[in-house]
Protein backbone atom coordinates (compact mmCIF):
# COMPACT_ATOMS: atom_id res chain seq x y z
CA UNK A 1 0.00 0.00 0.00
CA UNK A 2 3.02 2.11 1.01
CA UNK A 3 4.45 1.69 -2.91
CA UNK A 4 1.36 2.36 -4.42
CA UNK A 5 0.66 5.71 -2.39
CA UNK A 6 3.95 6.73 -3.38
CA UNK A 7 3.97 5.82 -6.98
CA UNK A 8 0.75 7.64 -6.99
CA UNK A 9 1.89 10.91 -5.57
CA UNK A 10 4.72 10.59 -7.78
CA UNK A 11 3.30 10.54 -10.61
CA UNK A 12 0.52 13.21 -9.99
CA UNK A 13 3.54 15.86 -9.41
CA UNK A 14 4.46 15.55 -12.67
CA UNK A 15 0.86 16.83 -13.63
CA UNK A 16 1.11 18.99 -11.55
CA UNK A 17 4.26 20.25 -13.55
CA UNK A 18 3.02 19.76 -17.06
CA UNK A 19 0.03 21.55 -16.27
CA UNK A 20 1.80 24.29 -15.00
CA UNK A 21 4.69 24.07 -18.16
CA UNK A 22 1.43 24.52 -20.37
CA UNK A 23 0.06 27.25 -18.36
CA UNK A 24 2.77 29.14 -18.76
CA UNK A 25 3.26 28.31 -22.61
CA UNK A 26 -0.30 29.43 -23.39
CA UNK A 27 0.33 33.24 -21.04
CA UNK A 28 3.33 33.66 -23.41
CA UNK A 29 0.98 33.20 -26.45
CA UNK A 30 -2.50 34.71 -25.69
CA UNK A 31 -1.76 37.41 -22.65
CA UNK A 32 -4.34 37.68 -20.44
CA UNK A 33 -6.83 40.83 -20.50
CA UNK A 34 -8.57 42.63 -17.61
CA UNK A 35 -11.19 40.90 -17.18
CA UNK A 36 -14.89 42.85 -17.61
CA UNK A 37 -17.42 42.45 -14.83
CA UNK A 38 -20.63 43.68 -14.01
CA UNK A 39 -23.46 43.35 -11.71
CA UNK A 40 -26.15 42.10 -13.89
CA UNK A 41 -26.14 38.54 -15.44
CA UNK A 42 -25.11 38.42 -18.96
CA UNK A 43 -28.01 38.09 -22.12
CA UNK A 44 -27.89 35.59 -24.73
CA UNK A 45 -29.59 38.22 -26.91
CA UNK A 46 -30.38 41.73 -27.24
CA UNK A 47 -34.23 40.44 -28.09
CA UNK A 48 -36.28 39.23 -25.30
CA UNK A 49 -37.74 35.33 -25.48
CA UNK A 50 -41.21 36.69 -24.67
CA UNK A 51 -42.97 39.91 -22.94
CA UNK A 52 -45.66 39.56 -20.01
CA UNK A 53 -48.22 42.30 -19.20
CA UNK A 54 -46.99 43.01 -15.76
CA UNK A 55 -43.00 41.32 -15.65
CA UNK A 56 -42.34 42.68 -19.11
CA UNK A 57 -38.88 41.72 -21.16
CA UNK A 58 -38.00 37.86 -20.25
CA UNK A 59 -34.43 37.55 -21.82
CA UNK A 60 -32.38 34.31 -21.06
CA UNK A 61 -29.70 34.86 -19.07
CA UNK A 62 -26.06 32.58 -18.60
CA UNK A 63 -27.12 32.56 -14.74
CA UNK A 64 -30.83 30.77 -16.07
CA UNK A 65 -28.57 28.18 -17.27
CA UNK A 66 -26.75 27.62 -14.47
CA UNK A 67 -30.09 27.26 -12.56
CA UNK A 68 -31.12 24.64 -15.04
CA UNK A 69 -27.89 22.60 -14.69
CA UNK A 70 -27.73 22.85 -10.82
CA UNK A 71 -31.18 21.71 -10.37
CA UNK A 72 -29.97 18.71 -13.31
CA UNK A 73 -26.87 18.05 -10.82
CA UNK A 74 -29.07 17.81 -7.85
CA UNK A 75 -31.97 15.78 -9.52
CA UNK A 76 -28.65 13.57 -10.53
CA UNK A 77 -27.85 13.09 -7.01
CA UNK A 78 -30.82 12.27 -6.23
CA UNK A 79 -31.39 9.38 -8.23
CA UNK A 80 -27.82 8.17 -6.98
CA UNK A 81 -28.98 8.29 -3.61
CA UNK A 82 -31.89 6.31 -3.78
CA UNK A 83 -30.08 4.13 -6.40
CA UNK A 84 -27.78 3.11 -3.59
CA UNK A 85 -30.66 2.19 -0.95
CA UNK A 86 -32.48 0.39 -3.60
CA UNK A 87 -29.82 -1.72 -3.97
CA UNK A 88 -29.63 -2.49 -0.65
CA UNK A 89 -26.65 -1.26 0.57
CA UNK A 90 -25.87 -0.97 3.95
CA UNK A 91 -23.39 1.54 4.03
CA UNK A 92 -23.32 3.67 0.62
CA UNK A 93 -19.93 3.87 -1.23
CA UNK A 94 -18.71 7.00 -3.06
CA UNK A 95 -20.88 9.88 -4.34
CA UNK A 96 -23.66 8.39 -2.48
CA UNK A 97 -21.82 7.93 0.14
CA UNK A 98 -20.83 11.84 0.86
CA UNK A 99 -24.63 12.54 0.45
CA UNK A 100 -25.63 10.53 2.78
CA UNK A 101 -23.73 11.81 5.28
CA UNK A 102 -23.67 14.91 4.92
CA UNK A 103 -28.24 14.90 4.95
CA UNK A 104 -27.29 12.46 8.25
CA UNK A 105 -25.70 15.29 9.95
CA UNK A 106 -28.48 18.00 9.00
CA UNK A 107 -30.92 16.15 10.09
CA UNK A 108 -29.43 15.42 13.54
CA UNK A 109 -29.22 19.45 13.74
CA UNK A 110 -32.47 20.20 12.79
CA UNK A 111 -33.71 17.47 15.19
CA UNK A 112 -31.73 18.83 17.86
CA UNK A 113 -33.22 22.78 17.16
CA UNK A 114 -36.79 22.07 15.74
CA UNK A 115 -37.82 19.05 18.13
CA UNK A 116 -41.02 17.25 17.07
CA UNK A 117 -40.56 19.81 13.88
CA UNK A 118 -37.95 18.60 12.45
CA UNK A 119 -39.38 16.24 9.53
CA UNK A 120 -41.25 19.31 8.47
CA UNK A 121 -38.17 21.93 8.45
CA UNK A 122 -35.71 19.28 7.23
CA UNK A 123 -36.88 19.58 4.14
CA UNK A 124 -36.26 22.98 3.13
CA UNK A 125 -32.94 23.27 5.30
CA UNK A 126 -31.19 19.93 3.28
CA UNK A 127 -32.45 21.71 -0.31
CA UNK A 128 -31.47 24.88 0.46
CA UNK A 129 -28.01 23.65 1.76
CA UNK A 130 -27.61 21.11 -1.50
CA UNK A 131 -28.85 23.73 -3.71
CA UNK A 132 -26.28 26.67 -2.82
CA UNK A 133 -23.48 23.99 -2.23
CA UNK A 134 -23.93 23.13 -5.82
CA UNK A 135 -24.34 26.48 -7.18
CA UNK A 136 -20.76 27.82 -5.55
CA UNK A 137 -19.03 25.11 -6.83
CA UNK A 138 -19.49 25.83 -10.07
CA UNK A 139 -17.38 28.43 -9.90
CA UNK A 140 -14.62 25.78 -9.58
CA UNK A 141 -15.15 24.21 -12.72
CA UNK A 142 -13.24 25.16 -15.87
CA UNK A 143 -15.07 27.43 -18.53
CA UNK A 144 -17.49 28.70 -16.05
CA UNK A 145 -17.35 32.64 -16.47
CA UNK A 146 -14.42 32.17 -19.52
CA UNK A 147 -15.87 30.41 -22.22
CA UNK A 148 -19.26 31.74 -24.01
CA UNK A 149 -20.05 34.07 -27.21
CA UNK A 150 -18.05 36.68 -28.85
CA UNK A 151 -20.12 39.70 -29.00
CA UNK A 152 -19.15 43.65 -30.64
CA UNK A 153 -18.57 46.23 -28.09
CA UNK A 154 -17.33 49.37 -28.69
CA UNK A 155 -14.92 48.84 -25.72
CA UNK A 156 -13.86 45.25 -26.03
CA UNK A 157 -10.94 44.08 -27.47
CA UNK A 158 -9.64 42.17 -30.95
CA UNK A 159 -10.01 38.33 -31.27
CA UNK A 160 -8.22 36.00 -33.01
CA UNK A 161 -9.35 32.28 -34.52
CA UNK A 162 -7.33 29.50 -32.94
CA UNK A 163 -8.91 27.15 -34.56
CA UNK A 164 -12.21 27.14 -37.16
CA UNK A 165 -15.32 28.10 -35.02
CA UNK A 166 -13.29 28.46 -32.27
CA UNK A 167 -11.50 32.24 -31.33
CA UNK A 168 -10.29 34.28 -28.29
CA UNK A 169 -10.20 37.53 -27.25
CA UNK A 170 -6.51 38.72 -27.30
CA UNK A 171 -4.60 41.93 -26.04
CA UNK A 172 -4.09 44.70 -28.14
CA UNK A 173 -0.35 45.68 -28.96
CA UNK A 174 1.02 48.74 -27.66
CA UNK A 175 -2.07 49.92 -26.56
CA UNK A 176 -3.84 49.95 -29.58
CA UNK A 177 -7.40 50.74 -30.14
CA UNK A 178 -8.89 49.59 -33.33
CA UNK A 179 -9.67 45.86 -34.47
CA UNK A 180 -7.98 44.63 -37.86
CA UNK A 181 -11.30 46.10 -39.85
CA UNK A 182 -10.07 49.86 -38.44
CA UNK A 183 -13.23 49.80 -36.53
CA UNK A 184 -12.93 51.25 -32.98
CA UNK A 185 -13.58 48.94 -30.26
CA UNK A 186 -13.45 45.01 -30.59
CA UNK A 187 -15.31 42.59 -28.76
CA UNK A 188 -16.72 40.88 -25.56
CA UNK A 189 -17.48 37.83 -23.87
CA UNK A 190 -20.26 36.79 -22.54
CA UNK A 191 -19.96 33.85 -20.92
CA UNK A 192 -22.35 30.48 -21.01
CA UNK A 193 -22.44 29.83 -17.34
CA UNK A 194 -22.09 32.15 -14.31
CA UNK A 195 -22.17 31.43 -11.06
CA UNK A 196 -26.11 32.01 -9.86
CA UNK A 197 -25.09 33.24 -6.51
CA UNK A 198 -23.31 36.19 -8.10
CA UNK A 199 -27.32 36.50 -9.31
CA UNK A 200 -28.95 39.13 -6.99
CA UNK A 201 -32.35 38.30 -8.25
CA UNK A 202 -31.27 34.50 -6.81
CA UNK A 203 -30.24 34.83 -3.42
CA UNK A 204 -32.85 37.31 -3.23
CA UNK A 205 -35.43 34.88 -4.35
CA UNK A 206 -33.70 32.40 -2.18
CA UNK A 207 -34.34 34.27 0.63
CA UNK A 208 -37.94 35.27 0.07
CA UNK A 209 -38.95 31.87 0.29
CA UNK A 210 -36.37 31.01 3.73
CA UNK A 211 -38.68 34.28 5.16
CA UNK A 212 -42.01 33.78 4.29
CA UNK A 213 -41.61 29.79 4.57
CA UNK A 214 -40.52 31.03 8.48
CA UNK A 215 -43.68 32.73 8.74
CA UNK A 216 -45.87 29.60 7.27
CA UNK A 217 -43.85 27.35 9.62
CA UNK A 218 -44.85 30.21 12.68
CA UNK A 219 -48.52 29.78 11.75
CA UNK A 220 -48.88 26.07 11.77
CA UNK A 221 -47.47 26.03 15.05
CA UNK A 222 -49.15 28.79 16.57
CA UNK A 223 -52.49 29.85 14.67
CA UNK A 224 -53.23 33.44 14.20
CA UNK A 225 -51.33 34.24 17.44
CA UNK A 226 -47.90 33.91 16.00
CA UNK A 227 -48.30 37.33 14.77
CA UNK A 228 -48.64 39.66 17.89
CA UNK A 229 -44.92 38.78 17.92
CA UNK A 230 -44.75 41.61 15.87
CA UNK A 231 -47.94 43.83 16.29
CA UNK A 232 -48.63 43.41 20.23
CA UNK A 233 -51.34 46.21 20.96
CA UNK A 234 -52.72 43.40 24.12
CA UNK A 235 -51.03 45.44 26.84
CA UNK A 236 -51.72 49.22 25.88
CA UNK A 237 -54.97 49.42 28.10
CA UNK A 238 -54.36 47.06 30.41
CA UNK A 239 -50.45 48.23 31.26
CA UNK A 240 -49.53 51.39 29.36
CA UNK A 241 -46.16 51.62 29.92
CA UNK A 242 -45.51 48.29 29.45
CA UNK A 243 -47.89 47.87 26.63
CA UNK A 244 -46.05 50.40 24.70
CA UNK A 245 -42.73 48.67 25.42
CA UNK A 246 -44.40 45.37 24.47
CA UNK A 247 -45.53 47.71 21.34
CA UNK A 248 -42.14 48.75 20.75
CA UNK A 249 -40.48 45.59 20.58
CA UNK A 250 -43.18 43.93 18.42
CA UNK A 251 -42.11 46.79 15.41
CA UNK A 252 -38.54 46.06 15.94
CA UNK A 253 -39.48 42.39 15.29
CA UNK A 254 -40.68 43.42 12.59
CA UNK A 255 -38.04 45.33 10.87
CA UNK A 256 -35.91 42.61 11.96
CA UNK A 257 -37.62 39.44 10.39
CA UNK A 258 -37.83 41.81 6.93
CA UNK A 259 -34.11 42.56 7.46
CA UNK A 260 -33.91 39.31 7.02
CA UNK A 261 -34.03 39.14 3.38
CA UNK A 262 -31.18 42.08 3.56
CA UNK A 263 -29.25 40.12 5.32
CA UNK A 264 -29.58 36.73 3.55
CA UNK A 265 -29.41 38.29 0.27
CA UNK A 266 -26.26 40.35 0.52
CA UNK A 267 -24.19 37.75 2.40
CA UNK A 268 -24.38 35.05 -0.26
CA UNK A 269 -24.22 37.36 -3.37
CA UNK A 270 -21.27 39.50 -1.79
CA UNK A 271 -19.00 36.28 -0.54
CA UNK A 272 -19.41 34.60 -3.89
CA UNK A 273 -19.22 37.54 -6.21
CA UNK A 274 -16.32 39.09 -4.41
CA UNK A 275 -15.01 35.32 -5.31
CA UNK A 276 -15.50 35.45 -8.72
CA UNK A 277 -13.94 39.00 -8.78
CA UNK A 278 -10.69 37.86 -6.65
CA UNK A 279 -10.38 34.59 -9.20
CA UNK A 280 -10.43 37.24 -12.35
CA UNK A 281 -8.08 39.60 -11.05
CA UNK A 282 -5.45 36.69 -9.68
CA UNK A 283 -5.96 35.21 -13.32
CA UNK A 284 -4.88 38.35 -14.69
CA UNK A 285 -2.08 39.38 -12.96
CA UNK A 286 -0.20 35.82 -12.26
CA UNK A 287 -2.30 33.74 -15.08
CA UNK A 288 0.49 30.88 -14.08
CA UNK A 289 -0.76 28.00 -11.08
CA UNK A 290 -1.09 31.89 -8.66
CA UNK A 291 -4.93 31.00 -9.20
CA UNK A 292 -5.07 27.41 -8.33
CA UNK A 293 -4.09 28.29 -4.52
CA UNK A 294 -7.17 30.56 -3.95
CA UNK A 295 -9.58 27.38 -5.83
CA UNK A 296 -9.15 25.94 -2.60
CA UNK A 297 -10.23 28.79 -0.50
CA UNK A 298 -12.85 29.48 -2.78
CA UNK A 299 -13.96 25.73 -1.76
CA UNK A 300 -14.18 26.43 1.58
CA UNK A 301 -16.08 29.41 1.24
CA UNK A 302 -18.70 28.22 -1.56
CA UNK A 303 -19.36 25.41 1.68
CA UNK A 304 -19.47 27.86 4.39
CA UNK A 305 -21.94 29.73 3.14
CA UNK A 306 -24.25 27.35 1.73
CA UNK A 307 -24.12 25.84 5.50
CA UNK A 308 -25.05 29.08 6.76
CA UNK A 309 -27.59 30.09 4.49
CA UNK A 310 -29.36 26.60 5.49
CA UNK A 311 -28.34 26.78 9.24
CA UNK A 312 -30.09 29.99 9.13
CA UNK A 313 -33.41 28.70 7.80
CA UNK A 314 -33.42 26.26 9.83
CA UNK A 315 -32.63 27.78 13.38
CA UNK A 316 -35.66 30.75 12.00
CA UNK A 317 -37.73 28.32 11.25
CA UNK A 318 -37.09 26.09 14.80
CA UNK A 319 -37.81 29.61 16.37
CA UNK A 320 -41.11 30.81 14.74
CA UNK A 321 -42.51 27.41 16.06
CA UNK A 322 -41.57 28.33 19.42
CA UNK A 323 -44.40 29.59 21.82
CA UNK A 324 -43.91 33.35 22.83
CA UNK A 325 -45.77 34.11 25.86
CA UNK A 326 -49.33 32.73 26.44
CA UNK A 327 -49.84 31.72 22.65
CA UNK A 328 -46.93 29.10 22.89
CA UNK A 329 -48.87 27.49 25.88
CA UNK A 330 -52.32 27.83 24.03
CA UNK A 331 -51.20 25.75 21.18
CA UNK A 332 -48.64 23.57 22.68
CA UNK A 333 -49.52 20.14 22.31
Amino acid sequence: MERTSKWRWGVNRWFVLLFIILGAIAAGYYAPILPHIQLPAERYSHTPLFTLPVIGEFYWTNTLTAMVLADIILLLLALVVRGATTRGEMVPRGIAGAVEALLEVLYNLTETTAGKWAKSIFPFFATITLLVLVVNWMELIPGVDSIGILEHSDHGYPVEEIAPGIATIVKPEDGAEHNEEGEHGGYSLIPYLRVLSTDLNFTVGLALVSVIMTQVFGVRALGVGYFSKFINVGGLFKRPIFGVIDFGVGILELISEVSKILSFSFRLFGNIFAGSVLLFVIGSLVPVFAQSMFLMLEFAVGLIQAVVFGMLTMVFMAQATAGHGDHGEEHAH
